[in-house]
């Protein structure tokens, strides 16, 4: 485990304690990009593991970032661009675009453009929201993290892979808890 600094190599994992310095950095980020993409960006959340205080995690800041229509993503490719992403085209999961900030040598934050209220917008959020109300499941996800890491240290992809099943698990628990109706007020 190391310390709580921001940004990793691109295929490295690497895990952190939790900091809450990475809600400011996330505030931080988040004013900028209300203030790049104006009206495009209906709605702009802090996801992924820095997002749930406590947990461990790579330290990069992950942000979701929703549009009206998938067909606006394409309007936000400029904006995230002049701020210092690089579009990811076909990276990340399908219903949504990909961006990556920092050099490839220290990735510092991710941008999720989706559809607000689409299927991967409700799975960041209930994710996170699950994790945030259930200590037994975060710790079990961190329990899981911590294996994945030791074990593929220098392949980020099958680290992500090894999380899938337990994130979809999560999801599916979350989806039936939350009934979806009162998502946001949560």
């Amino acid at each position: 485990m190391s310390e709580n600094l921001i940004g990793l190599p691109r295929d490295i994992v690497r895990l952190s304690l939790y900091s809450k310095r990475w809600v400011k950095i996330y505030k931080d980020e988040e004013k900028l990009l209300h203030e790049a993409l104006g009206g495009i960006a209906l709605d702009i959340q802090h996801v992924g593991s820095t997002s749930i205080p406590g947990l461990i995690s790579k330290p990069v800041i992950d942000i979701a970032v929703a549009v009206k229509t998938f067909s606006d993503c394409d309007k936000c490719i400029g904006p995230l661009i002049e701020l210092g992403y690089h579009y990811r085209h076909g990276a990340g999961v399908k219903g949504g675009y990909h961006f990556a900030k920092g050099p490839e040598s220290n990735r510092t934050h991710y941008v999720h453009v989706e559809e607000l209220f689409g299927k991967m917008w409700y799975d960041h959020i209930l994710f996170r929201n699950y994790l945030r109300a259930h200590s037994e499941a975060m710790e079990k996800y961190a329990e899981l993290k911590i294996q994945l890491a030791e074990k593929f240290p220098a392949d980020r992809p099958a680290y992500l892979e090894g999380k899938s099943g337990f994130i979809t698990e999560v999801v599916e628990k979350a989806r039936i808890e939350y009934e979806i109706k009162d998502l946001l007020d949560i």
